[in-house]
């Protein structure tokens, strides 16, 4: 219930406005990625990390090794049907609020890996925020990707 439907005054409901966007911006720019690393595309998540292009910019430079320290999921590579229980299980182990991004076409649809083995697209899995397409996606399209992260943080509802 918000403060105006208890009977409060209206200084206290633009407080509390004033609060939640105070916290969606700090949000939109602490972004600690857990980066799930299988295949080629790793290298171009790295390049993105690098001077050049520098991802710490966004506030999303500090990637976290354990799921419980991070907020977004970078599912960057190819998954297995074999793989796809361990995916499965770092996603459970992320706390609210949680991002995913699929990173590459074989992340996203299964690339030119369409057989028994491969699974085609890890939104059949876990719940999938932003895609990011490419063999390999070029590093400005993962800066424009995580700036579409970013924009959906920032207008999601936040818990205050």
């Amino acid at each position: 219930m918000d403060i105006m439907e208890s009977g409060g005054s209206w200084s206290s409901g633009y407080l509390l406005s004033k609060l939640e966007e105070a916290i969606a911006w700090a949000r939109k720019y602490s972004i600690f990625q857990y980066p799930f690393v299988t295949a080629c595309c790793g290298m171009e998540y790295m390049a993105t990390a690098c001077s050049h292009y520098d991802i710490d910019r966004f506030g999303a430079g500090l990637p976290r090794f354990s799921p419980r320290q991070a907020d977004v999921l970078f599912v960057v590579g190819t998954i297995s049907h074999k793989l796809a229980p361990v995916l499965k299980k770092v996603y459970d182990q992320m706390c609210e609020p949680k991002w995913v991004v699929a990173f590459g076409v074989c992340t996203c649809t299964g690339g030119f890996y369409d057989n028994y083995a491969t699974v085609q697209g890890i939104d059949t899995i876990i719940p999938v925020d932003i895609y990011i397409p490419g063999c390999p996606p070029r590093p400005e399209t993962v800066l424009d990707g995580l700036m579409k992260l970013q924009e959906k943080i920032q207008k999601q509802k936040q818990l205050v």
